[in-house]
């Protein structure tokens, strides 16, 4: 039986925290390419942070409650939804309101949970492994055997970055704020971990290299990181733009960009069509989702809080200590 009403957290107003309030909420109805999920965990990612604070706005088409992907059993589908019925377990990547005992996604961006992992283990995949896959691989075109560094590698997107790529037969190199983070790193298999508070990435990256470079970085940083991370690059290397916690704007060398041939892209996530989305799905479970049911990929759930606790998963979420991913569960 399915209730008509659910709890859920929202946004009361712009804010900290502390304007993350319990409510109750009808439950949503599937359309005809959605499905609906009964939650058992969702994950906490950066844009519902940017999201709270009145920083990310909510495309028209999308649940105001935060949260961008969760984990469950499905209970409804919609007339024209064929991939998955009543009662099979999936992750999805969803459009907001992943804050909730209940939320709908297209069917498209749902996927198996893997063999062996829990529901709450399985909401920390989505959001991230959509972003990496669709900026690392799709955009940066990320080769087997060539390198990439990841900045921000205990993020739930680095710790996310550093074990597809790893799984994919890559070099990986990562950034941290401390030593224990940059161990953490090696332990997810990273190659090398750059304590970037300590050291100079830039001058760590040429050395390991041998004066070349890498071939891709994933940045969330920006501001200040983007002339050393110019330098970083190998030839015809590529430089893509995920966040920018250092800032939006920077200077560029249009010089070397030419002369090594360098090129810079970036994306956001959320407001690309499900169709696009589910592009990313489909490949995912070709290519990354075998690699996890072979152990290649293991979780990295860092802490979990009940739902009703969302204010205390955003305040360490904004503190930058954890390593790995926040997840929300739904008793």
């Amino acid at each position: 039986m399915i209730p008509k009403e659910m709890r859920a957290v929202e946004i009361t107003k712009p804010g900290g925290p502390e304007v993350l309030e319990s409510v109750v909420r009808p439950v949503p109805a599937p359309k005809a390419n959605e499905i609906l999920i009964k939650v058992a965990a969702a994950g906490v990612n950066r844009p519902d942070v940017l999201q709270r604070s009145g920083n990310y706005p909510v495309p028209p088409d999308a649940s105001d409650l935060p949260g961008l992907e969760v984990a469950g059993e499905v209970v409804a589908t919609g007339s024209s939804a064929k991939i998955y019925k009543p009662g099979d377990r999936v992750c999805a990547l969803v459009h907001g309101g992943g804050y909730a005992e209940y939320c709908v996604a297209p069917e498209v961006t749902a996927l198996p949970v893997p063999k062996g992992w829990s529901l709450t283990e399985a909401a920390s995949l989505p959001e991230t492994f959509f972003t990496v896959w669709g900026n690392v691989y799709d955009r940066a075109r990320l080769a087997p055997g060539e390198s990439l560094l990841v900045q921000g590698g205990t993020s739930g997107i680095g710790v996310s970055a550093i074990q597809m790529a790893k799984a994919t037969g890559n070099r990986v190199f990562a950034t941290a704020g401390s030593d224990e983070k940059c161990a953490a790193c090696v332990r997810l298999g990273a190659d090398t971990a750059i304590n970037y508070r300590t050291q100079d990435f830039a001058a760590e990256i040429k050395a390991a290299t041998g004066g070349k470079g890498v071939n891709v970085i994933l940045d969330m940083v920006g501001g200040d990181y983007v002339p050393k991370e110019l330098k970083s690059l190998a030839d015809d290397g590529r430089l893509v733009f995920i966040a920018f916690l250092r800032g939006h704007k920077t200077e560029l060398d249009i010089n070397e960009v030419m002369r090594r041939r360098l090129t810079i892209s970036g994306s956001t996530l959320r407001p690309r069509p499900v169709e696009f989305k589910g592009s990313i799905a489909r490949n995912l479970r070709e290519k990354i989702w075998p690699l996890i049911d072979a152990g290649k990929i293991k979780p990295a759930v860092y802490r979990t809080f009940p739902l009703g606790e969302a204010a205390e998963a955003h305040r360490l979420m904004e503190s930058s200590q954890h390593i790995g991913k926040i997840v929300l569960t739904v008793q």
